[in-house]
């Protein structure tokens, strides 16, 4: 069964996408359905509700996947969230307020990652 697209909140999602610039970074193991179906509902309804300006969500989706150790998530969102202006204080600060709250391995490994993604961005 193939997932049917909206083009408006696709193309929306798209937005959102390439203004977090990691979509070349995703990989491609995803299936086309669940890559559309990820841009179009999670990116072109969710991330562009109003409420939240697109940092703050960035930074509560960052705050949800350091708590649940998701390392490959982190690795694109730390991406995004650079792309996006947000500093490495802050993004440091957010690691090390959640370390109280989601363990100390949690922010060693989100440390960890945060670095080898601002390094590797450097050298691009």
């Amino acid at each position: 069964m193939s997932y049917e697209s909206n083009e408006n909140d696709l193309k929306a999602g798209m937005e959102v996408v390439g203004k977090l610039n990691f979509l070349q970074k995703a990989g491609s193991a995803i299936s086309d359905d669940l890559r559309s179906h990820t841009i179009e509902m999670l990116f072109g309804k969710v991330w562009t509700r109003p409420g939240l300006e697109m940092q703050e969500r960035s930074m509560i989706t960052l705050a949800g996947l350091i708590a649940l150790n998701r390392e490959n998530e982190l690795r694109l969102h730390f991406r995004g969230a650079r792309n996006l202006g947000i500093s490495r204080g802050k993004l440091e600060e957010i690691i090390f307020h959640l370390a109280h709250y989601a363990g100390w391995p949690n922010a060693v490994s989100s440390s960890n990652i945060l670095e080898e993604v601002w390094t590797e961005m450097d050298n691009e």
